[in-house]
């Protein structure tokens, strides 16, 4: 490559904008950001490497930078602030003109315009025009609840995003480590980033060990690149796939590579959910139907006013009544359309999604995509992670067996236990503690001793300082040549120092049986390296295993000194060592976790733990969870793995523990859950390693507070509070989810058939249609978005873990909702063809409004009958439908609405929506057709199917 850089400059011609030094700085952001993303290593020399660049920034690499505000604002000035832009949001009015795009609602407009010009034309200004003006009334009604439901919705999923993105990230500042959320970040930052972590900003390499950087999202090349002194750029939205390391924040927000990327794509809205997808199936199919009928009521409807004319011979001559008649004769066929379209179906599930995605955020879950909310409502298997998810990951050392003696580790007895143990072994055992570990002590802003790192690493730190060992000591003494972090292949972490005194040694700790198997010495109780010898190795195997049946996790620490030297590019051996001691680590159960776990088996969700730890210890604790029971199995994943595909088709239903198992293994039976025993399967995942299983299954949960930024993106829900109980809530909103749209759509059909068979029958034998445009207007509202509101936001109740899990096969209309569906619309559809036929004679009718006022009373009891039955539709299979109606005050809220409206619509509203006011016992008997409904409806629960 020639001498010039990336903007076609000679590195040695760079000139420093004014404004940045006379902030002090002597670096602008471009040339920061063209270093590396351009991974320009001249210009990387030029600028005197990375603590030059860190000295041109005025930072330090090991004290961060200054907590001083003005300091900090002017460098926010100068570089930017680490946010993206983000898209403008959309404004109500575009809501307003997304519902106006309805099809059948631009029909309606037309025939309101025609219905307005030809009212006018015949009957003059105002009187002509209270049909159009009806009709116009009810579409912008139906047009802004849409919007106002959409444009609510909208904001939910804005403030989930903001929830999704808070991120927050250990860095040095004032020479202190802190936890900062990813947006504080400014360049000259120093961030302490580890396995599993995502890059925050781009940045240059200062100091660590073995990181290997994917960056498949942002080149699309899957293979890992290694980040070292030598090639020290790292870019935002990188994931660190192994290693652990300090970097130094160089460019941030919409000048990373990252923002950049981001800019041109902004986000895209979640997918249709699998029961949207089924529902618009469902509303096509009806909505053909109803179009059928349409059509055929104006034929019929035509052909009876053609008819007459025939027999008076007037044919050939039209009065504007007439023509007005037509009018109304096809506004009546296309209401029918928007009536039997259930446009309502889609509504509801977005609207119950986003009330339970809300009421989730509440109880601590962050739905990441809508369809994991009704996914998870169908669950048939749990696959449950056992530290952090079932356990509360507050860890302590409580045992210890070190010089081959097993003690209590309390905090009183700190002399007494360094007194009965050799001073050279105490020596190795501090060392081993201060420098092979992940965790870090440092001195927060109070002045006080703060221990960061997992939970393993703190109780071990904790462990290192109860015995009196001083940190910052044991790590300045000696230099680290090496370290390979913990990961969950190989179970095990080590590190090579330089000693003091010369020579090399090398420190590892890890899973017990992995790291004493390659262990060929061990430490007496006098202080003495000895073989080990069988009789040693039996008794420290029990050992283990006694720590673990008393549900303590256990790790083995062991040294060797490497006598043939070391070159830091070889991996660190992993035989030939000593062992130091086994520490067994207190990790208690979660209270309510057994509930939780109980709750699911009533709920016939099958709950599996699977763990990287010993088996006995995964045994102890299933058992005390109440996972593990009499006829379960527990399995280690090495065996799992062996197993033939026969062999597994009688394993895996019986599998309830599988300890040791590698992130393979957890795919694997996710996979074959999946797809053999077709489950509807949930993984809990909090690392790196789990984010193959997490994609593989149907609903991925990643811990919110252990997990890792990629565990976090394979996720579809994001447990805040890493609870196993929350993850019970999650499938109790889910199913509530799927009942309550079901409840829906019984109603909904329920209206749709009556009222297409009523105008249908009526318009044939008749000649006219008893609802008018504006009347079926008014119901579709009341079924459609006001039903959707008051049946989609019913709370679940515990009854809902007592039935068994939906699975994939189930049918969403079932036998039960056709029972409810047909009863009731067979028995409304025979009060109101009596009250045609009969209701003249009832109320002794006669005179020029007898027709009005027959056809007001149809439309009365019809909208009585729906009030009621949605009432008994808040339960499918229950006879009490009135359990816990004061808690819903939205339903409350539709139901007392829609009652009000309907009087106002038939006492006041009469001119434009073809009703006249009714007499005392006219409204009572509306009202009693309605409620007689609801004995039917419990009547009808009687019937089995």
């Amino acid at each position: 490559m020639a001498e010039s850089s990336f903007a076609g400059v000679q590195p040695s011609d760079y000139v420093v904008p004014e404004e940045v030094e006379a902030a002090g700085f002597q670096l602008c952001a471009d040339e920061l950001g063209s270093i590396v993303e351009g991974h320009d290593v001249k210009k990387l020399k030029f600028h005197g490497g990375v603590d030059g660049i860190a000295e041109k920034l005025s930072t330090s690499t090991t004290n961060g930078l200054t907590s001083d505000t003005d300091l900090l604002n002017k460098r926010q000035e100068i570089y930017g602030i680490n946010k993206f832009a983000e898209a403008e949001a959309k404004g109500f009015w575009v809501f307003v003109w997304e519902a106006l795009q309805d099809m059948t609602l631009m029909i309606l407009g037309v025939c309101a315009f025609v219905s307005l010009i030809v009212g006018i034309a015949m009957e003059g200004w105002p009187k002509g025009a209270h049909d159009g003006l009806g009709i116009v009334a009810s579409i912008l009604l139906v047009v802004f609840v849409t919007a106002t439901s959409d444009y609510r919705q909208s904001l939910q999923f804005k403030d989930l995003d903001k929830e999704k993105k808070k991120i927050t990230i250990q860095v040095t500042r004032n020479a202190c480590r802190k936890k900062m959320s990813i947006y504080d970040l400014l360049p000259g930052d120093i961030v302490h980033l580890n396995i599993g972590d995502q890059v925050p900003a781009d940045g240059l390499f200062v100091s660590g060990f073995s990181v290997v950087i994917d960056e498949s999202s942002l080149t699309g090349e899957s293979e890992p690149i290694i980040v070292n002194a030598e090639n020290p750029f790292m870019l935002s939205g990188t994931k660190l796939q192994d290693g652990s390391c300090k970097m130094m924040v160089t460019t941030v927000g919409m000048r990373t590579q990252w923002g950049k990327l981001m800019a041109t794509l902004s986000e895209g809205g979640d997918d249709e959910t699998p029961l949207q997808v089924k529902l618009n199936g469902v509303a096509t199919i009806i909505g053909k139907v109803g179009l059928f009928f349409a059509v055929v009521t104006f034929a019929v409807l035509v052909q009876g006013l053609f008819a007459i004319k025939l027999k008076e011979g007037t044919i050939w001559s039209w009065s504007g009544d007439e023509a007005l008649q037509m009018l109304e004769f096809f506004a009546v066929a296309v209401t029918i359309v928007v009536v039997a379209v259930p446009e309502g179906l889609p509504l509801a599930v977005t609207l119950s999604l986003a009330f339970a995605m809300k009421k989730m955020m509440n109880d601590k879950a962050l739905v990441r995509h809508l369809a994991a909310c009704e996914t998870m409502g169908s669950a048939t298997s749990i696959c449950s992670d056992k530290t952090g998810t079932l356990t509360t990951n507050h860890m302590t050392v409580v045992k210890s067996c070190i010089c081959m003696a097993v003690k209590e580790v309390g905090n009183n007895n700190k002399a007494s236990f360094c007194s009965e143990i050799p001073e050279s072994a105490v020596k190795l055992l501090l060392q081993s503690i201060f420098t092979n570990t992940g965790g870090e002590i440092v001195i927060n802003k109070d002045g006080k001793r703060e221990l960061l790192g997992t939970p393993t690493e703190t109780a071990l730190l904790e462990f290192g300082l109860s015995l009196g060992g001083d940190s910052q000591a044991e790590r300045q003494a000696s230099k680290i040549v090496k370290v390979e972090p913990f990961n969950s292949t190989k179970k095990r972490m080590g590190v090579v120092l330089e000693l003091p005194q010369g020579g090399l040694r090398a420190h590892t700790k890890g899973a017990s049986e992995i790291v004493l198997a390659g262990c060929n010495k061990v430490i007496n109780s006098n202080g003495e390296v000895v073989p080990l010898d069988e009789k040693s190795i039996n008794q420290l195997n029990a050992t283990i295993n006694q720590f673990a049946n008393e549900a303590l996790r256990t790790l083995c620490l062991a040294y060797m000194e490497l006598e043939n030297g070391f070159s830091p590019d070889s991996a660190i051996p992993v035989s030939g060592y000593t062992c130091l001691g086994i520490v067994g680590i207190k990790d208690p159960v979660r209270p309510g976790v057994k509930e939780s776990v109980a709750s699911c088996r009533s709920a016939g969700i099958t709950v599996r733990m699977v763990t990287g730890d010993n088996i006995n210890t995964a045994k102890a604790i299933a058992r005390e969870c109440g996972i593990l029971t009499d006829d379960g199995i527990a399995i280690e994943g090495p065996d799992f793995r062996e197993k033939s595909q026969e062999e597994m088709l009688t394993l895996i239903p019986k599998i309830q523990v599988m300890a040791r198992s590698s992130p393979m293994d957890k795919h694997t039976l996710v996979r074959q859950l999946r797809t053999t025993f077709d489950e509807v399967v949930a993984v809990t995942g909090d690392g790196t390693n789990d984010a193959p299983a997490l994609h593989e299954a149907d609903i991925g949960l990643a811990m919110g507070i252990a997990g890792t930024e990629v565990a976090k993106e394979s996720a579809d829900v994001i447990i805040l509070d890493d609870n196993f109980s929350t993850i019970v809530t999650v499938a109790k909103w889910g199913r509530s989810v799927y009942i309550n749209i079901q409840k829906f759509v019984q109603f909904q059909l329920t209206v749709n058939i009556v009222a297409l068979i009523v105008n249908f029958s009526s318009a044939c034998l008749t000649g006219n249609a008893p609802l008018t445009a504006v009347q079926l207007l008014w119901v579709n509202m009341i079924m459609d978005t006001l039903g959707a509101l008051a049946l989609a936001t019913e709370p679940p109740t515990d009854e809902l873990m007592k039935r068994s899990p939906v699975g994939k096969k189930g049918n969403f209309i079932s036998n039960v909702m056709w029972r409810n569906i047909l009863g009731q619309s067979f028995y409304q559809f025979m009060v109101i063809c009596y009250l045609q036929a009969k209701g003249k004679t009832m109320f002794d009718l006669d005179g020029p409004d007898s027709d009005l006022i027959l056809n007001t009373v149809i439309f009365n009891s019809f909208v009585f009958c729906q009030v009621f039955n949605e009432i008994s539709s808040r339960n499918m299979e229950e006879i009490n439908v009135f359990k816990g109606i004061l808690n819903n005050y939205v339903f409350i809220a539709v139901l007392s609405c829609t009652a009000v409206f309907q009087v106002i619509i038939i006492e006041l509203l009469g001119t434009f929506a073809s009703t006249t006011p009714l007499t005392c016992s006219q409204w009572l008997l509306s009202v009693f057709i309605g409620f007689l409904g609801m004995p039917i409806a419990a009547a009808l629960k009687m019937i089995p199917v």
